[in-house]
């Protein structure tokens, strides 16, 4: 009876040792599978982001200087190929109707000839409207993606544009209410 329970003793201490161990060793994968995720995420996002600020100061500055440009549209297609590959689908979502916003810019300002007939200032910034407004979306939809801290923000940083005159945020991207005040809960 005393070698029945060592054994029992035995065989279950090691039986419980081994499950531990592969429980552990799956949560700590799943845990690296997860941050691997979210650098490439990240690094995805910030590429995305620069390559819209690349070319869309690039444009600006054409328009107001009246010159030529030109830039490699290979990086931009890759950039949304790449963030879309790792995103989750709402941030998936929200970078296609980002896609849809900048076509549209791209059909004002880079249809035309920058150096004999140029947009202006206001004009410029008039098409830069619904890509700021989509860039905010994209933004807080990433936020949210990298992470439940992550608070919306409710204007937009970066982009061609240095004086936005024609954007207000809309009232889904903005932390504040009907009336303009900031709701303290969500900023």
């Amino acid at each position: 009876m005393r070698l029945l329970d060592i054994v029992v003793t035995t065989v279950g201490g090691a039986l419980s040792a081994t499950v531990g161990v592969v429980v552990g060793g799956m949560l700590t994968r799943r845990a690296q599978d997860r941050h691997w995720l979210r650098d490439r995420q990240l690094a995805a996002y910030q590429d995305l982001l620069r390559e819209y600020a690349t070319f869309s100061m690039i444009l600006r500055r054409a328009h107001l200087g009246r010159r030529t440009w030109d830039y490699d549209w290979g990086a931009w297609s890759t950039a949304l190929m790449s963030a879309s590959l790792v995103a989750p689908s709402a941030v998936a979502t929200e970078i296609d109707k980002f896609g849809q916003a900048v076509r549209g810019l791209l059909d004002a300002a880079a249809g035309v000839d920058t150096t004999t007939t140029p947009l202006s200032q206001d004009d410029f910034e008039q098409a830069m409207v619904a890509p700021a407004h989509a860039q905010l979306a994209l933004v807080n939809a990433m936020r949210r993606s990298m992470g439940r801290q992550q608070r919306p923000l409710s204007v937009w940083l970066g982009g061609a544009s240095g004086r936005p005159t024609h954007w207000q945020p809309d009232e889904a991207d903005s932390p504040s209410g009907h009336d303009g005040s900031v709701d303290p809960a969500r900023a």
